[in-house]
């Protein structure tokens, strides 16, 4: 089902809304143009537009698919309903809003493709740098169109990326005291579509996320799996886009530093 036909496709629809809803609004939002979703959750009108052009594009690509876009589906929680249906595209029309309505990067847009559940394609755009990431269930991943895979940073203290943002305080502190002295802790960059693509090139060499919802995801989790790293549950049990609820995902650059950050989480409980 994905073959090179979609995945033109998929990109010129997401090259779309990137050209015409979210490039034209970079630095220049009026204070009118953004609200506060919940704290420290923005989204701007590049957000709504972006959503409602892929919306469209991606419904006649695949009619029989079922759409779940971020907006809509805080508009109206029942839309979550159809994660599980048996095509279903998943939209985040723009990842890193927060990012965006700052007016720095980075922020991207993110498109996946699930199959009951499972998904089977996902893309990745940067519009700033036009970076297209995508990759297909067994099928490889790809970046501007090259095969790649994914890489370590070589560092002898790994790079890690970790996410507080939704982490409960003692946790946190655990986290700190059992986790952070191994590594070389960075900040994350509130970007799925960016924090991905670290992991495959080298950049970070493993990442951890508390909130885990199927937008920011979906895409995220099999071009890294595709390209030879792992993204898991901390329990090793793949990524499911029916099962957001569920909190906690470890992303590596390899399955061997995956085992070994998975083998420290386990010692905190």
């Amino acid at each position: 089902m994905i073959d090179e036909a979609l995945n033109r496709s998929v990109h010129a629809a997401m090259q779309e809304a990137a050209e015409k809803a979210i490039l034209p609004r970079y630095q220049s939002l009026a204070d009118h143009e953004v609200d506060a979703k919940a704290a420290d959750d923005m989204v701007t009108i590049a957000d709504h537009e972006s959503e409602k052009i892929l919306a469209e594009r991606l419904s006649r690509l695949l009619p029989e698919a079922a759409v779940v876009g971020e907006e809509a589906a805080h508009d109206d929680p029942a839309v979550l309903d159809r994660l599980g249906d048996a095509l279903c595209w998943i939209v985040d029309p723009l990842d890193g809003t927060n990012n965006f309505a700052s007016g720095k990067p980075p922020f991207g847009v993110l498109v996946a493709l699930a199959q009951a559940g499972e998904t089977i394609g996902g893309w990745i755009l940067d519009p700033l740098t036009g970076r297209f990431c995508h990759a297909a269930r067994d099928g490889g991943a790809f970046i501007d169109g090259e095969p790649v895979t994914s890489r370590t940073s070589g560092e002898a203290r790994p790079i890690a990326g970790i996410s507080m943002l939704f982490v409960d305080l003692e946790r946190r502190e655990a986290m700190m005291r059992h986790i952070a002295p191994h590594y070389t802790l960075v900040d994350i960059p509130r970007c799925a579509a960016e924090q991905y693509p670290r992991l495959v090139l080298g950049e970070n060499d493993v990442s951890i996320f508390e909130r885990t919802l199927p937008w920011d995801h979906a895409a995220g989790v099999l071009f890294l799996n595709e390209a030879g790293g792992k993204a898991a549950r901390p329990d090793d049990s793949p990524y499911r886009v029916d099962d957001y609820d569920r909190p906690g995902m470890i992303g590596a650059s390899t399955p061997a530093l995956w085992d070994e950050l998975a083998e420290r989480m386990a010692g905190m409980d």
